[in-house]
């Protein structure tokens, strides 16, 4: 089992920068990708960005391309989202995810992850 906790959440200015921090424990060499999700009230779960733990792969989601970076840190088993020129519309719950399944695909969607973090919230004012 992997257990995952977020920190890093907050409020802040449109425009400002904010970075989220995923700390892993347990059976951390079971990971194969860590992905950061987030949930705005009323609305699904949504796909942020991913990285694959073994060769730090990104990817992101188009709504955030450009803005946020992600990065983990292996060695203290650390995943990291750096959000610059946050908008309004940024605002949400986010949350760490992984998957252990290297046979799985559709990394975008919620199914495809085994273990979540509880979740840090994230408010951008205008």
């Amino acid at each position: 089992q992997v257990q995952l906790v977020e920190s890093g959440g907050g409020l802040v200015q449109a425009g400002g920068s904010l970075r989220l921090s995923c700390a892993a424990s347990g059976d951390t060499y079971i990971m194969y990708i860590m992905s950061w999700f987030r949930q705005a009230p009323g609305k699904e779960r949504e796909f942020v960005a991913r990285i694959t733990w073994s060769g730090g792969v990104p990817y992101y989601a188009d709504s955030v391309k450009g803005r946020f970076t992600i990065s983990r840190d292996k060695s203290k088993n650390l995943a990291y989202l750096q959000m610059n020129s946050l908008k309004s519309e940024d605002t949400a719950v986010y949350y760490c995810a992984v998957s252990t399944n290297v046979l799985g695909s559709r990394w975008n969607s919620p199914r495809s992850y085994d273990h979540w973090g509880q979740g840090t919230q994230v408010t951008v004012s205008s």
